[in-house]
Formats: C-alpha cells, structure tokens, sequence
C-alpha cells in the first residue's frame, strides 16, 4: 500500500507527514498541522489498522516534531529519532534496520540540513526528509536542504547527497520528501537516482539557494 500524506491538507506551513501502513504501520515525522491525529486515526480506520506501532523522526526541526506529542499521546506508538527526544523509546544509528509499513529501509545517517538528520532507504522507496526534495521553490526536478542557517553545512550536505547515492539501489522507484511533492518515476521521466544526481549537481556549484543566503 502507498504511504499516505497525512498533512495533505495543512493550511499553514508544516512538513510533509507520510503513513505507511503494513506490517509495523508507521509514521514518518509528525508536522506541525492541527488535528493530524485525527487525520491518522481516520485513515486506520479506512485500512482496517489497529493502531499506530512506530513514529520515525528524520530530524527535529520543529515543522517536523511540532504534533509529535498529540500523536503519541493518542496513539503510544515506538518512538525512533537519532537525537535525544523526552518521547523517544530507540536511537537511530547509521546502518540500522527499520521497518517502515511493509518495507525493511536502511537507516542513511545525512547531517548538513541538520546534525541529526536521517534518510530511510528501502528497497522501493526513499523518505528523504529535508536532504533531498523533488521541488521547493527553488528548484524543480530535483532539490536540496537549505544550509543557510545557524548549524547548517553546505559541505555536510553535499557529503551526505552522495552517501546516499552510494547506498541506495536503483530499485528505489519513489522518493517521499519532507517537502514538496512525492516523485514516482512512473510518472515522470527521471529515476529517482538521477533526480538526487541532479540535486547533487546544484549543491555542489555552492551558489546561494535563496536571495538572501
């Protein structure tokens, strides 16, 4: 079954929140839209899902964790996130297995957009958080975190688009980004490996992604 976008319908500025039902339903990141519990338990109740097992956190900005509460404190489910959180019950390590839904995803380790950012790489699907997106504004076909704040590292950032280059198979046929749209190469004319080579190719020229940067 395809992830769901939970926060489809925001109004205000938020991540993108992705539930993937399967064998360990989960949530990727929780935004920062109102009432995106009741947006989850709408959706088990459409599948036929008893509950919610796990939430995983690519980082800790706070349009990614701004609900995380509210949907913990709803459903309990297994908190992963690779920094220190009061809600986290598992510390995500580079190397580390996680099930998402029905698929087992690498856990890719991806610091420059945040020090604690992660990337799950499955066998079908990618969730890229903030490292790499399909389109932001900035660019289309192929994008990349902004590295123009307190904390942040082009140069990390870069370091990491190739790391996951490295390790994610060509099988990978979807990217699910913590922003913008979800690109399937079914629908479109790049695989998803060209779309990060070319995301790759913009941050390394190192111009400013945004006027002011």
């Amino acid at each position: 079954m395809e992830p769901i976008t939970v926060t489809a319908d925001a109004k205000d500025f938020t991540c993108n929140a992705y539930l993937a039902v399967g064998e360990a339903t989960t949530l990727v990141d929780a935004g920062t839209m109102p009432g995106v519990d009741e947006v989850i338990a709408d959706a088990l109740d459409d599948t036929g899902v008893g509950g919610l097992d796990r939430l995983v956190v690519t980082h800790q900005h706070h349009d990614h964790v701004g609900e995380l509460d509210a949907v913990v404190d709803r459903f309990d489910p297994e908190v992963f996130a690779c920094a220190g959180h009061p809600r986290r019950d598992a510390a995500l390590e580079d190397g580390d297995e996680v099930r998402v839904g029905d698929e087992p995803c690498e856990v890719v380790h991806t610091p420059g957009h945040a020090d604690d950012h992660v990337s799950l790489v499955g066998e079908e699907r990618i969730y890229s958080g903030d490292v790499v997106v399909y389109n932001d504004g900035a660019f289309d076909g192929g994008s990349f975190g902004r590295t123009d704040m307190a904390g942040q590292s082009r140069e990390r950032l870069i370091e990491s688009l190739h790391e996951i280059l490295d390790r994610m198979p060509d099988s990978v046929a979807a990217m699910f980004p913590g922003h913008g749209d979800v690109y399937r190469a079914a629908d479109g004319s790049d695989t998803v490996r060209e779309v990060i080579e070319r995301a790759t190719e913009r941050a390394e020229r190192r111009e400013p992604k945004y006027p002011d940067e």
